[in-house]
């Protein structure tokens, strides 16, 4: 029997001993990775190697992907170029003096490395950083000893710690470059590059034409990226030294993500969401059509908010006008008035703007800005110049010497540049800005009265002027609806697809009950079916509402410049008389508050579509605060105000109420708090202040009800008299979340998932807004395992026998602690 034990323990140790052997990280002269044999998998499990087929591709190539992850995910090919033709025939190894090769069934090379050095043992070793390097076996696994490593020959990913750009001591450049299609890994048509012409930048690339272009590196982001924003999870920036200049990103949280420019052109970042085990999308470049390199030209600033999307600088005009009356805006502009050196020039402020292409720019890293001025003013040829880092007050010196290429203007990023201009240019705005002094002037010692008979000129020459506008079709052309939209120094003309009157009542059967389905502040909704078979929803603005054409341009403003797959689409709308309607797409299964709240509808949210919607409400927010072309607070989001699709997929809903926001995100104030009870934030309902932290404080709400399928503002409960978030706290402290989970089903497996929405939830309510995480943030904590920070006591604690509305203004009592009750006083 001893002797039994002592052999099963002897065969034991020996398949453990072949276990580890086939897990090895290492390849050497000796030991080799053949296709149809065991993987190399790195030491911590992170990454994999071996032979793959794309696709529906027969073809084989060396590869190198997540090791733990579901959906394979290919980061970087060797032999793309040279794939091998039959299944099971290729090695790859490493041979003397240092290199790595794949052979194929007949023992010819069809891809290898190169080497620099030479090793006396060479090995081949997979990191857990996803980087395949050759050393020497009693090397340690530090760059500088490596004789080659995958790093510096990428495909179409840059992972952490990955560099692209240039190595001046070898001239060798690192860039990525697409696959031509999801089967074949060859390199495809575009390149992403960090461009060491000039000051450096990143520019994308389609075969040798530029197509996209960051803007530089300002310390602080590139200067024209409006996604690139920074991150709790990495940061990111452009380096240089006297031998190198790159780009890289570091981590900072234990997340997985992956920058990857596909076969399309897109430059996209995706995270692993270990919930619901798959990739998000964190953000993608371009954006929009003013990431189109050089679109209008030399001099022309693009402004994606205006139509058309090209205009001049102040001070320039078209080139050519016949081409700018086409669209065509690729001649730029020119000068007002010609540069005259001999007689002296000026240099104008142009401020919030993508600096131009430097690729033909000079600059200095220890030069201040009016040592900048100073140096451009004396050079005829030096056309603008600007700050290098933005860091610390502003330091460096950028010049250009050519036509400024690729400009935009932003609304939140960007930076200042100065152009030079004629002398003459300063005196006529100097004069302009005299007359302005002087009119005003006037103006003032006016008495009261005359001041109300211009003002009455003034509106009834601006009423006759907007009556001659609708006659000649301004605001109805080609079947569009055109409308005003000004925002600070911004202005532009909105344009809607106009729904004809007669044809909305045919689709709704003349505004029907049977074709109701809902109403809200603005008035009521119905379902209508157009003649070519589209569903369509349709809000009816009532006589009798409150909201009226502030709430009407409001939505329209903003809902028409947002576009995403949790966000509501706005098909059109029905302006006729006193008619003023706004046509949707129709949402089959109505609003979310229909199934959480009620019993039947209820069962039909088990929890995985419960998680889809809380994701998918987030991400919707998460681009509206950081992604869009507009930072929008929507200031009203509730369980109503999310409509759910087909699919159960959530789409934010009703704009009426949303506002802008600038880069400050906590400072917007208001003396007419809206919004629906239950869902504010404490600054807001008690001070007026609102801001993208006060959305958060508003999902977390919404989380909460939908964890338990009750309503926060008319939860009770029989021990105790707080609302659902003082409740869900009182839970979190005790370690009994689950208790908070409504009728519905969960899986054993999926109860850490549910605990940790709910502490997620907590974690957006909480007092102060800057303890509220962002929406960036929200999304990495519901979709991954890291730990979460505690949650702190919420904003909140209520009665929970107060009024069940909306309100426009509010007074309250302050009681112990955070303790606040409302009272309404402006209900509607």
């Amino acid at each position: 029997m001893k002797v039994i034990l002592q052999l099963f323990f002897f065969s034991l140790f020996s398949i453990q001993q072949i276990f580890s052997a086939t897990t090895t990280d290492t390849i050497t002269t000796t030991k080799f990775l053949k296709d149809d044999e065991p993987n190399i998998t790195s030491s911590s499990g992170s990454f994999e190697m071996g032979f793959f087929s794309p696709g529906n591709s027969k073809n084989r190539y060396l590869g190198i992907w997540y090791k733990n992850i579901s959906v394979i995910t290919v980061i970087w090919v060797a032999n793309r170029e040279s794939p091998l033709t039959t299944t099971n025939s290729g090695t790859l190894k490493v041979i003397k003096p240092g290199r790595l090769v794949i052979m194929n069934s007949t023992d010819h090379i069809i891809w290898s490395t190169n080497a620099s050095r030479s090793a006396q043992d060479p090995v081949a070793k997979l990191l857990d950083s996803g980087n395949l390097v050759v050393k020497d076996a009693g090397g340690d696994d530090k760059n500088g000893n490596f004789l080659w490593q995958s790093f510096d020959y990428p495909t179409d990913t840059l992972l952490p710690g990955m560099k692209i750009g240039w190595n001046f001591v070898t001239g060798k450049e690192v860039y990525l470059s697409s696959w031509k299609n999801e089967e074949d890994p060859a390199p495809g048509d575009y390149t992403y590059h960090c461009d060491r012409s000039g000051y450096p930048q990143n520019i994308l690339k389609k075969g040798e034409n530029v197509i996209y272009r960051s803007g530089p590196w300002n310390g602080l982001r590139f200067s024209g990226a409006t996604s690139s924003r920074e991150s709790p999870f990495y940061t990111f920036g452009v380096f240089s030294t006297k031998t190198e200049v790159y780009f890289t990103y570091t981590l900072l949280a234990g997340v997985i993500t992956r920058f990857v420019l596909n076969q399309n052109g897109d430059l996209q970042r995706w995270t692993w969401g270990d919930r619901n085990k798959d990739w998000a999308l964190y953000l993608s470049l371009p954006t929009d059509n003013c990431d189109t390199y050089k679109l209008c030209g030399g001099y022309g600033s693009c402004n994606s908010f205006n139509s058309p999307v090209c205009g001049c600088l102040d001070k320039f005009v078209p080139k050519h006008d016949e081409d700018w009356r086409k669209a065509d805006w690729s001649s730029g502009c020119v000068r007002r008035t010609e540069l005259n050196c001999v007689k002296g020039d000026v240099f104008l402020k142009y401020s919030k703007v993508k600096l131009p292409d430097t690729r033909n720019s000079l600059f200095n890293v220890t030069m201040n800005l009016e040592e900048c001025k100073r140096i451009c003013l004396r050079n005829c040829s030096c056309m603008a110049y600007s700050n290098l880092d933005l860091r610390n007050g502003g330091s460096g010196c950028l010049l250009w010497f050519e036509d400024l290429l690729d400009i935009r203007q932003l609304l939140n990023e960007g930076q200042d540049i100065y152009i030079r201009m004629a002398a003459s240019e300063l005196a006529s705005q100097d004069k302009s800005n005299g007359h302005k002094r002087k009119l005003l002037s006037l103006i003032i010692p006016l008495s009261a009265g005359v001041v109300l008979v211009i003002l009455s000129l003034v509106i009834c020459i601006r009423r006759r002027k907007i009556a001659s506008d609708k006659k000649k079709g301004c605001w109805r052309f080609n079947g569009n609806y055109k409308m005003d939209y000004h925002n600070g120094n911004h202005s532009e003309e909105l344009e809607l697809p106009l729904f004809d009157l007669s044809t909305i009542v045919k689709s709704t059967n003349n505004f029907s009950a049977v074709s109701k389905i809902g109403e809200g502040g603005y008035g009521p909704v119905y379902k209508g079916v157009l003649e070519q078979g589209q569903e369509i929803a349709v809000k009816r603005l009532s006589r009798t509402s409150t909201q009226g054409q502030d709430e009407f341009k409001n939505e329209v403003m903003y809902i028409v410049k947002l576009q995403h797959r949790n966000l509501v689409k706005i098909l059109g709308c029905c302006i006729e008389g006193e008619e003023k309607m706004l046509i949707y797409e129709y949402m089959p299964n109505g609003s979310l508050d229909s199934f959480i709240f009620d019993d039947t509808g209820s069962r039909v949210l088990d929890w995985p579509k419960r998680f889809h919607i809380i994701n998918g409400i987030a991400r919707g927010l998460m681009y509206l605060h950081q992604d869009s072309q507009l930072r929008i607070i929507h200031r009203d989001l509730k369980a109503n105000n999310i409509l759910l699709d087909n699919d159960m997929n959530p789409k934010i809903s009703d704009f009426g109420i949303a506002r802008s926001c600038e880069d400050d995100e906590f400072g917007a104030k208001t003396h007419r708090v809206v919004g629906t009870y239950g869902y504010l934030s404490p600054e807001y309902a008690v001070h007026g202040v609102y801001s993208v932290k006060s959305d958060v404080f508003s999902y977390g709400v919404l989380v909460l009800e939908i964890m338990s399928g009750k309503r926060n503002r008319r939860f009770s409960h029989p021990d105790h008299s707080l609302n659902l978030i003082g409740h869900a706290w009182k839970l979190y402290k005790k370690g009994r979340s689950m208790e908070l989970v409504g009728d519905f089903p969960v899986d054993v497996r999926s109860t850490p998932e549910v605990i940790r929405s709910i502490h997620v939830g907590l974690l957006c309510v909480q007092h102060s807004p800057e303890d509220r995480p962002s929406m960036s943030s929200v999304v990495m904590m519901l979709n991954n395992e890291g730990v979460l920070p505690p949650a702190k006591q919420p904003g909140f604690f209520i009665e929970t026998n107060a009024p069940d509305n909306e309100f426009s203004s509010s007074q309250y009592s302050h009681s112990t602690g955070n303790e606040i009750t409302i009272t309404t006083l402006d209900a509607r």
